[in-house]
């Protein structure tokens, strides 16, 4: 009996390196992987849903559900977490010390709907008090020109907000003082050359991030995998096998960390690393489905909604194909 042939597209993680290799194969599935940078791939599927399966921005998700367009569903499996108090970049002159110093303040941002940022704003909202509304954003390219929101935003009145020049950049207006701060998931080339001008908003971001988890146990979610809804339709089996699979291919990547016999990442303390995260995370510290995540997506719902980017509260029930949220038992 011959498999689905089903395109996905995503970037070249750990944890699916099992499924890209054929260690790992979903049942009835021939995934046809499409190595591409998320950008891309973000881009790509909003815009023109051109893959049957993809790593997606979970705020572009969000709005997508929310407005019942593009038509896709996901499944809980989390292709990118990432803490971010280190998203926060600011210019050494523009008299920041601390989150509260952010109000007023320009603040670029290459897409206000962007995952990190989502995240970053409801961080600083809730953890320091900053309300969106109390900075004035900018919006373009990053390291180059031109860049545009994926999905056009209505967002509240008093959110102020303007796109840069089509010759600027974000990354050189930090670094010459025409912005204050900037927010976003990659570093700006200025940062990462080591520019005197800019710096991060906690240079300790690490321990900030770790306390942040202790208090809170929130792991913040990147990006979903979504898979179109005519798929769903004519193949109600996919997303269930689909999970399996991704988990067991994400198992595989805890498995190898285990031997320790050998250094299996290309980092020298790599195996204290692995050791401290499991002591305050757990053993599965990368959880997949909804029920280990449930804190982590209700938190980002509620952003997105007081952000005004989603016009209703998501349930987290409602986010997932049906078929993950449950499995027979003997």
């Amino acid at each position: 009996m011959s498999k689905l042939h089903l395109n996905f597209a995503c970037w070249d993680y750990d944890r699916i390196q099992a499924l890209t290799n054929g260690t790992v194969q979903a049942k009835g599935i021939d995934l046809n992987w499409l190595n591409m940078p998320v950008e891309e791939t973000f881009w790509r599927m909003m815009r023109h849903q051109e893959f049957d399966v993809s790593e997606l921005s979970l705020s572009s998700y969000l709005i997508a559900k929310d407005r019942g367009f593009p038509n896709f569903t996901a499944i809980p499996v989390f292709m990118s977490r990432s803490f971010r108090h280190s998203g926060i970049y600011i210019n050494k002159y523009s008299g920041i010390e601390k989150a509260e110093d952010l109000r007023g303040k320009r603040v670029g941002i290459p897409e206000y709907q962007l995952t990190a940022c989502l995240w970053i704003r409801g961080i600083l909202q809730h953890e320091y008090g900053v309300h969106p509304s109390e900075m004035n954003w900018f919006t373009g390219g990053q390291e180059t020109p031109g860049r545009v929101e994926k999905i056009k935003l209505s967002l509240p009145d008093n959110i102020n907000i303007q796109p840069i020049n089509e010759e600027q950049t974000l990354n050189q207006m930090l670094e010459d003082g025409e912005i204050d701060a900037f927010i976003a998931p990659r570093a700006p080339s200025c940062f990462l050359k080591g520019s005197p001008k800019v710096q991060r908003l906690f240079p300790d971001n690490v321990s900030i991030e770790k306390d942040y988890y202790k208090r809170t146990g929130i792991f913040p979610i990147m990006h979903v995998v979504a898979i179109k809804d005519e798929i769903l339709k004519e193949h109600p089996w996919v997303p269930a096998n689909l999970y399996s699979a991704f988990v067991e291919a994400k198992q595989k990547v805890y498995d190898g960390f285990n031997q320790t016999a050998a250094l299996k990442v290309t980092l020298p303390w790599f195996v204290s690393e692995w050791e401290n995260t499991r002591q305050l995370m757990g053993e599965d510290f990368w959880p997949y489905g909804l029920e280990k995540n449930r804190k982590t997506l209700e938190a980002a719902v509620t952003y997105s909604y007081e952000q005004g980017m989603i016009n209703n509260r998501l349930s987290a029930e409602d986010l997932f194909a049906q078929s993950t949220l449950e499995a027979y038992t003997l």
